[in-house]
């Protein structure tokens, strides 16, 4: 549920207003100005260790005597809560209960940025936040090469130059994407262009919350010979043969089993 601004009078949702006039309880994301009326706990189970401690405790926090009839909200002051985000984990609790879970939509970064981007959205997929380390990354990078769906993910400001960088390296500077900054917000932006032409402007320094949306590969047939130079190189370089063949196929979205035979053929 998004955030409803009780001092400029503003709403989202016209479901909103009413629902939080209601509930004897309200979960929290994010510090979000509620009336005094409605207790608030906060809510954060970013990692798995708190997650953990959620489930074990979860059968006496959700008892049936204590929340039968009873309406709970799991509010936010932007944003989607659950997609890509600790609220999913209080949902899956609840499920995991019985109880009944419903939603008041807000505005999603995903949708949005994917309405204004410019590229395909008939077929696409989204992928969260990149891995934060560079290899885990660039092999992350490496599945969206052959992925023909139009791929939208988030990315923290302080990593999108670097990680619009390894996505040149990766999967070519002349892949179309945007970068949506601020979306819905006073400052929202969004740069148009190619990946080497975002990742230029992205060096310079970028602020606030970041929506990507990358266009898919274009369907092309390879050769699986073309590639054994690839896996040949890295080979030489220590690599497992079978190894070597699954990192390119990975990489291309050509079929192991051809790009296998194919090395052998080579070495004959």
């Amino acid at each position: 549920m998004e955030h409803y601004d009780w001092n400029e009078g503003w709403l989202f949702s016209p479901q909103f207003a009413p629902a939080l006039v209601r509930p004897e309880c309200a979960l929290e994301l994010e510090p979000v100005r509620i009336p005094h009326t409605v207790k608030v706990l906060p809510y954060n189970y970013c990692n798995e260790n708190e997650y953990q401690r959620l489930c074990g405790y979860r059968r006496e926090f959700f008892a049936p005597r204590e929340w039968e009839g009873r309406t709970v909200l799991l509010v936010t002051d932007a944003g989607m809560p659950s997609v890509s985000d600790p609220g999913y984990r209080l949902v899956t609790a609840c499920v995991a209960e019985h109880l009944a879970v419903t939603c008041l939509p807000g505005p999603s970064a995903v949708t949005t940025a994917l309405a204004v981007s410019g590229l395909p959205s008939d077929r696409f997929c989204f992928e969260g936040f990149p891995p934060r380390k560079s290899g885990e990354r660039r092999r992350w990078l490496g599945r969206l090469v052959a992925e023909e769906r139009t791929c939208v993910f988030f990315e923290a400001p302080h990593r999108l130059a670097e990680t619009l960088a390894e996505a040149v390296d990766v999967l070519g500077g002349d892949r179309p994407a945007a970068v949506c900054r601020e979306l819905t917000k006073t400052y929202e932006e969004v740069r148009r262009g190619t990946l080497a032409e975002l990742a230029s402007w992205a060096a310079e320094g970028v602020r606030g919350e970041i929506t990507v949306v990358l266009a898919g590969a274009v369907a092309v047939s390879q050769d699986p010979a073309d590639l054994v130079p690839q896996v040949e190189e890295r080979a030489a370089s220590g690599m497992r043969l079978k190894d070597a063949v699954a990192e390119v196929a990975e990489l291309s979205g050509a079929r192991k089993k051809d790009l296998y035979d194919a090395v052998l053929e080579s070495r004959r």
